[in-house]
């Protein structure tokens, strides 16, 4: 609501400025009725708006002054004088109103009824209370923030001049890199870093709208539909205050209303049903918002009958899209994403509002366009929820950028899962019926090769190439092909020309740091010319590796050579990416080698051998608040812990040893390297720790945002972490781990737990107040 006033106080402020000299030319000219239209015009808009927003006092005004010109506009009256000054009197005073209401005071004190009276025919004239805005000679001031209603087309306009710069700063960086070190010159290209960094950030926020605009329309729709299908739906919207780009709102508006549709169609029963099932009568059907990161997470859950995954592999089956024997080996999850394939539908009877077997499928290819995710989870007779993952905004993205042929291009970095050399250990490529397969750690997956979609002569050898394997929103995985990779960054991304975006392989154009041109390209786009069927071939793969997933407990690291040549591993968990600078990006600093990247300086671990003297590549490691970097000679591979660790004599850099894909390899202890390489002031203040299931779907979507903002650092069972509290499942039958505090959740109270450790399900007051309590 807050956003509606300010737009209706904007909206009065633009008419009252155009309206300066209006009323005073109309007197002149009492029959210039385009004059006369643009004051009827103005009084009439607040009316109307006065009676949405419930401002009273500003309705009579602007009613009564509607009626005095209505009469004019009939010839009924005749514009003199008096009748001039009245109206004058009263847009004087609708201005003063409009003032208070910006500044969030009372309105102006003042004997409305003296200033109506006046617009009587007859009546004798009224000064225009335009003394009420000073005060012994001087003019008030309002301490509201000044606001200004632009073109989107103008703030597009300076979002590109602005990326324009961030490129021309980018690029400056770069030669002051190459050249001979000056300070001075290096202190003002600091000063003039942050304010280009600050100008883009605001200019960014300046595309940012609230999400509650896409939800204001949604409990009437819902209204409307429970209302026409007999059922009762109560709406619970929260999350109104996430800000996400204006375009972004526009593009998810119609997924959203579609799978909200569903959802009180076949989601919700009706009454009579609920009451058998022994739910309360009306339906809960709730809808919220939150930021993660660079998503933005919007859920969509109802308390209804659930999605019976077994009807949904019946229908699959009937309509051909999977074989019986395939169907047998499908997870749970696996049969829930079958309700995106075009056809399948778990609708009993087409209605205006759905059963046609379209839509779902339409539903993921919108949010997949603009790089999003829909993920499904439901239980028979307890409800559905759908989870929406959409990018913050559509111009800036991560993204990494790679070459072929000497062209480069960029990729998404959320469609990435991993990257590999196609001559690497663990990895084997094979050309079968013509297409390109790559096996990839006993997992097949189709090999696409960017030079020959492009039809570009690649002078590498196919198997010196590297293999990007990409996850395209949605789930499915191939390998792309390309000579090079160069590095990661964040790039503003503007629509390319239409032929361009014609071919299905693009998504945008952005512009490197020297000013080349550089195509972004579409991961989707890229399998569906390169002949990959990737539905098909993602089930596939899903079922033939279903049971070794089932089994998998190990504990994902990256294999790595050293500086020093040693073979290493690191969890995987803490690696965030993998950067490469020049050796002269590193200097010493505040008593250890730091590393600049762009704007950002990080400490530097892992040189226990020499640099080398071009290049160096590093590890960014993330412990979920600060950042450092580990120097490192080459990748070997992606692998697991599956055997015992040895501990090391003396824990340090190296907590132990250990075989990982068959040879020893030395284990780095990331805790370690974060307490040793990070300065005090480079910490972070202590953040109390707490552990939740990973494996709960329930914890990880409802419980993790309030634990999250009672002011705890959330860990999984796979984090080695010393935690604060932990909150075990109702299904948790094991001895708890050692922790500060535990909290026990249960379905159904149980009278042998101690009331302090023990809250229920759904009791988000008791929760909150055992979070208070576990912080003290």
């Amino acid at each position: 609501m807050d956003d509606l006033i300010a737009e209706f106080v904007a909206e009065c402020r633009e008419m009252l400025e155009a309206l300066g000299g209006e009323i005073v030319a109309w007197e002149a000219q009492p029959d210039d009725r385009a004059r006369l239209d643009s004051i009827f015009r103005f009084v009439h808009t607040v009316k109307g708006n006065c009676g949405f927003f419930d401002f009273p006092r500003l309705e009579a005004l602007s009613h009564a002054a509607e009626d005095a010109l209505a009469d004019v506009r009939a010839n009924r009256r005749h514009p003199d004088p008096v009748l001039v000054s009245a109206v004058l009197a009263i847009i004087d005073r609708i201005s003063e109103m409009v003032t208070a209401i910006e500044a969030g005071e009372d309105m102006p004190a003042g004997d409305d009824a003296t200033l109506i009276h006046a617009l009587e025919p007859g009546a004798e004239g009224v000064a225009a209370p335009v003394a009420a805005a000073i005060v012994d000679g001087t003019i008030k001031s309002s301490s509201a923030p000044r606001t200004i209603r632009l073109s989107v087309e103008l703030l597009d306009r300076v979002m590109s001049t602005v990326s324009d710069m961030v490129l021309a700063r980018n690029e400056l960086a770069r030669r002051l890199r190459e050249s001979e070190s000056d300070v001075p010159v290096d202190g003002a290209f600091e000063r003039l870093s942050s304010i280009i960094a600050e100008m883009r950030d605001a200019i960014t926020r300046t595309r940012m709208q609230r999400i509650e605009n896409l939800f204001v329309g949604l409990p009437r729709m819902v209204r409307d539909l429970s209302a026409e299908l007999g059922k009762q739906v109560l709406v619970d919207i929260e999350g109104g205050d996430v800000e996400l780009d204006r375009e972004m709102i526009e593009m998810i508006r119609d997924p959203l209303t579609h799978i909200i549709r569903n959802a009180v169609d076949h989601g919700i029963e009706k009454p009579a049903d609920r009451l058998k099932a022994g739910k309360r009568e009306i339906g809960v059907l709730a809808v919220s918002a939150r930021q993660s990161g660079n998503q933005i997470l919007i859920d969509i859950h109802d308390d209804g009958r659930g999605i019976d995954g077994k009807k949904l592999v019946d229908k699959a089956i009937a309509s051909g899209v999977i074989s019986k024997e395939d169907a047998a080996q499908l997870s749970h999850r696996d049969q829930l994403a079958l309700i995106f394939e075009a056809g399948l539908s778990t609708a009993q009877a087409v209605t205006a509002i759905s059963g046609r077997g379209v839509g779902m499928d339409v539903v993921r290819s919108n949010v997949e366009r603009i790089g999003g995710i829909v993920e499904v989870d439901s239980r028979v007779g307890e409800g559905t929820r759908m989870t929406l993952r959409v990018p913050l905004t559509l111009t800036i993205i991560p993204a990494l950028t790679v070459s072929i042929a000497g062209q480069h291009f960029a990729i998404p970095r959320s469609a990435i899962e991993e990257i590999v050399r196609a001559n690497g250990e663990s990895v084997t490529l094979e050309h079968l019926g013509g297409a390109g397969v790559a096996t990839i750690r006993g997992r097949r997956v189709p090999e696409v090769s960017l030079a020959a979609i492009l039809g570009l002569e690649s002078q590498i050898d196919e198997k010196d190439r590297r293999l990007i394997v990409l996850r395209p929103a949605g789930g499915d995985v191939y390998a792309l092909s390309v000579d090079r990779i160069h590095d990661h960054e964040e790039l503003v991304v503007k629509p390319a020309a239409p032929a361009v975006m014609a071919t299905g392989l693009y998504a945008g154009t952005t512009l490197a740091d020297d000013g080349s041109p550089i195509l972004l390209m579409d991961p989707a786009g890229i399998a569906q010319v390169g002949g990959v069927k990737l539905e098909v071939q993602e089930r596939a793969t899903r079922i033939v590796e279903a049971p070794v997933a089932a089994a998998q407990e190990d504990i994902a690291v990256l294999l790595f050579r050293g500086l020093d040549g040693g073979r290493r591993a690191m969890h995987l968990a803490v690696v965030d990416r993998i950067e490469e600078v020049p050796a002269s990006a590193i200097r010493p600093g505040a008593g250890q080698l730091r590393v600049q990247i762009g704007e950002t300086i990080l400490p530097l671990a892992g040189v226990n051998g020499d640099l080398p003297a071009e290049k160096v590549r590093f590890f960014r490691l993330n412990d979920g608040t600060c950042e450092i970097a580990y120097a490192f000679r080459e990748v070997i591979d992606l692998s697991a812990i599956a055997h015992e660790v040895i501990p090391a004599e003396h824990p340090a850099e190296v907590s132990g040893v250990t075989l990982v894909a068959g040879e020893p390899a030395e284990l780095v202890d990331p805790h370690w390297l974060f307490s040793t390489f990070l300065t005090a002031s480079e910490r972070t203040p202590e953040q109390p720790v707490c552990r939740l299931p990973a494996d709960d779907p329930w914890m990880q979507n409802m419980l993790r945002p309030l634990v999250e903002a009672a002011g705890y650092r959330v860990v999984s069972e796979a984090d080695e972490y010393e935690v604060d509290l932990e909150i075990l499942g109702p299904s948790f039958d094991g001895p708890a781990s050692a922790a500060t505090r535990i909290i026990r959740l249960r379905s159904e109270p149980d009278p042998s737990s101690h009331k302090d450790t023990t809250i229920y399900r759904y009791d988000r007051a008791a929760l909150l107040t055992a979070l208070k309590t576990g912080r003290r």
